[in-house]
């Protein structure tokens, strides 16, 4: 394990593998080094790049100064971009994707960037968030009532109520809600585009680096909506989608793609 010191003192942790040209993979929401879909795919790349992954702050064996916001969030990656000589290719996956792209558009040095499935609503496909979410989110992790603001972030991504309850009884449980203090953190990186609103060609119009949006075949129509448009948005994006995929992509399917993209075919 190696650390990194952000502009605001957090201390990031991170792991570095391979050799080639550096790639930084951003988790999602509830994931972090030791659990969740990075590992699997750094350890598919680390003989073509050198890969980053790393514990965004509060999680894992990062360290976390308050308050939050999302600017300390992008400086969080810009501090691993710098640790990688400067530039580096990023691949963001879920909130992480709402991460990176936030990252490129303000100049975080970012040269190549893949973009898997970032959660934004931008038609009527599903329900905009609830007005109060967010208040009644914090709430729940102020009170330390983890296990709900899991609860309340699992059914608001469209996970079952019989699964949830089923899930409190199992091992992975434990993990989730000693995280449940950073899903404030996902919500507010993602709140802007949760209104059913289209994007907007200008919000993110400094990410002029070649960029590839990807969705899963099998993922719900207002997410694989949200990543056509996206792309559409985007200065230099294009689209792709991995056929029988959802939103739990499997490493063994991203892998090939972003090793595509970031090689040109190579």
């Amino acid at each position: 394990m190696r650390e990194v010191t952000s502009n605001d003192g957090t201390l990031i942790a991170f792991d570095r593998a391979g050799s080639g040209p550096p790639l930084i993979l951003v988790d999602g929401a509830m994931c972090y080094r030791a659990s969740g879909p990075m590992g699997p795919i750094a350890r598919l790349l680390s003989s073509h790049f050198t890969v980053y992954t790393y514990d965004r702050r509060g999680r894992g064996e990062s360290t976390n100064v308050e308050p939050y916001s999302v600017a300390r969030e992008v400086e969080d990656l810009q501090a691993l971009i710098t640790e990688a000589d400067g530039s580096a290719y990023v691949c963001g996956l879920s909130s992480g994707a709402a991460l990176a792209v936030e990252a490129a558009h303000r100049g975080a040095g970012i040269t190549k960037l893949a973009l898997f499935e970032a959660p934004f609503f931008v038609d009527d496909t599903r329900s905009p968030l609830p007005s109060d979410f967010i208040s009644r989110l914090d709430q729940a992790v102020a009170s330390n009532e983890r296990g709900e603001a899991v609860r309340m972030f699992m059914k608001l991504v469209g996970v079952p109520a019989f699964v949830i309850a089923l899930m409190r009884f199992l091992p992975p449980w434990k993990k989730l809600t000693g995280l449940a203090h950073t899903l404030p953190y996902d919500m507010r990186i993602v709140s802007e585009h949760q209104w059913g609103k289209p994007l907007s060609r200008q919000r993110w119009s400094g990410a002029t680096m070649p960029t590839v949006v990807i969705d899963g075949g099998k993922s719900p129509v207002w997410m694989r909506n949200a990543a056509r448009e996206l792309a559409g948005v985007l200065p230099n994006a294009r689209y792709e989608t991995l056929a029988g995929q959802t939103h739990m992509v499997k490493a063994s399917a991203l892998a090939p793609a972003l090793l595509n993209f970031f090689t040109g075919g190579a």
